[in-house]
């Protein structure tokens, strides 16, 4: 009420705070009763109900876990994929020294501001990564150069914070003449502190003593806490070969298959072979879109952070980084459905127990898993527990498309296959014999751009004896 009463002097035309009586009147509002207004008790009781709502939201918000979570799928994209720093802070995905095209060209370019680059070179910096944070930090300081005078609200760093942050990752990299040079250009912005001029002083007495490395020194001298905690290094998956070797070449194709099943007679399935060893195959089409929106809002409100099978237990770990959920058979009638048409393809049996519940998994930002195998390599593994033997073979189905990123890689076997919406990937675990598979160690490569959802079946050896029966040759 009162900005529209305000609203209406600055709009009538004939008004003017020329006029003395209208000038007071303004006055008058703006003075005595504007401050009726804020401190009367509907204002009160608005500001109490705001800040009750705004409590309510803030635990849906991301959390500081989130965000630094967030900054590591940055760095963790930057190294999988060779990403440029200065082309990711433009918001370009170009492979660092190259001039190919770009590995993804979003609709809109969205570009990181210099606190922004900070942050992430923070979070390195923090575990002690000084590989990370001299790439992000070096961003963050001529972003922060380029825009020196100039205040903005948003940000929670400063050009000094980036040169002091800096200085010292390159002084624990062992580069001291360049923490030397950047720490007097801090002392040009801020001359009177005394603890980077302490480190000028140790760093030219150490140049002098022509000390190559970081003898002695540590993260007090910088005026930071000490920390022994270092993040999980990623292996670099790639290049990866696409093309097989010639003797498998001859064995490979595309299919209509029945595989003997009267569930398939009238809708065959659309079988690729991808490699004969291991056995990989693909199967197009496997689900329908109506069905993969069905799964995805099954899980979706029973996603939790993914655990890995760690000697008897299972626990969260940095190398797996997604969230999922298990779904029964009786959830839906989609998930019985998707059941049948796994045991047609695979003419294996996936009644309880001889396979898992499925599991529904979103990779979101740069989500990933690192190279591993599904099926147990130790007989302490919470796999044992089901009493049904150890995973032969694995079912993933692609929910969803991504627009780059999220292959899934076969490490040793030297192959990877991208995200195909509705197809479903087959792989033996088990050779016959019942030995695990050394060539099935796959990852799931980092998300560069997009929602990756997949869902799992783990099918076990107990009770596929005679559907698949071992072979003649102790070694198959």
């Amino acid at each position: 009420r009162f900005y529209e009463k305000v609203q209406v002097l600055h709009q009538d035309p004939e008004a003017s705070v020329d006029n003395p009586l209208l000038a007071f009147s303004l006055i008058k509002r703006l003075h005595s009763d504007w401050l009726n207004i804020i401190y009367s008790d509907e204002a009160t009781g608005n500001a109490q109900a705001l800040h009750a709502g705004l409590r309510e939201v803030e635990q849906e918000l991301p959390g500081a876990e989130d965000l630094d979570g967030a900054a590591w799928a940055l760095m963790r994209l930057q190294d999988v994929y060779a990403l440029s720093v200065k082309g990711l802070a433009n918001g370009i995905f170009q492979r660092s020294g190259t001039d190919h095209p770009p590995l993804y060209s979003p609709s809109r370019r969205v570009s990181l501001s210099a606190d922004d680059c900070f942050h992430v070179g923070k979070v390195a910096y923090d575990t002690g990564d000084y590989y990370h944070s001299i790439a992000w930090l070096e961003e963050a300081v001529s972003l922060f150069r380029l825009s020196y005078g100039s205040w903005n609200p948003e940000d929670r760093s400063s050009l000094e914070d980036a040169l002091d942050h800096l200085a010292f990752s390159y002084f624990m990299a062992g580069n001291i003449s360049h923490a030397l040079s950047l720490s007097r250009e801090f002392l040009h912005y801020d001359p009177s502190n005394q603890r980077v001029t302490r480190n000028v002083a140790k760093y030219e007495k150490l140049l002098e003593m022509g000390t190559g490395g970081t003898g002695g020194a540590s993260r007090e001298c910088h005026g930071h806490p000490p920390t022994t905690v270092s993040p999980t290094p990623y292996v670099l998956l790639g290049p990866l070969s696409s093309q097989p070797d010639p003797e498998q070449l001859l064995h490979l194709g595309c299919s209509y298959e029945t595989n003997s099943s009267p569930y398939l007679l009238l809708q065959p399935a659309k079988k690729e072979m991808v490699r004969i060893r291991p056995y990989v195959a693909l199967y197009h089409d496997f689900i329908s879109d109506a069905e993969a929106e069905t799964i995805k809002w099954l899980a979706g409100p029973w996603l939790q952070r993914s655990v890995v099978a760690s000697g008897e237990k299972q626990q969260k770990a940095e190398y797996r980084i997604s969230q999922s959920a298990w779904l029964k058979d009786t959830a839906d009638p989609v998930v019985r459905a998707l059941d049948q048409r796994i045991a047609a393809i695979t003419g294996l049996d996936l009644r309880p127990p001889y396979a898992e519940y499925l599991q529904v998994v979103n990779y979101g930002l740069g989500g990933h898993y690192e190279p591993h195998f599904d099926h147990a390599t130790s007989r302490k593994s919470p796999l044992y527990r089901m009493k049904s033997g150890n995973r032969i073979a694995t079912v993933m189905i692609y929910l969803s498309a991504v627009e780059a990123g999220g292959s899934t890689a076969f490490i040793y076997a030297n192959f990877s296959v991208p995200v195909v919406k509705n197809a479903a990937l087959f792989w033996w675990n088990l050779r016959r014999n019942g030995n695990g598979d050394g060539d099935t160690l796959h990852a799931g490569c980092p998300v560069l751009a997009g929602d990756k959802w997949v869902a799992n079946k783990w099918i076990h050896e107990h009770g596929q004896e005679f559907r698949r029966p071992c072979g003649a040759d102790p070694w198959d």
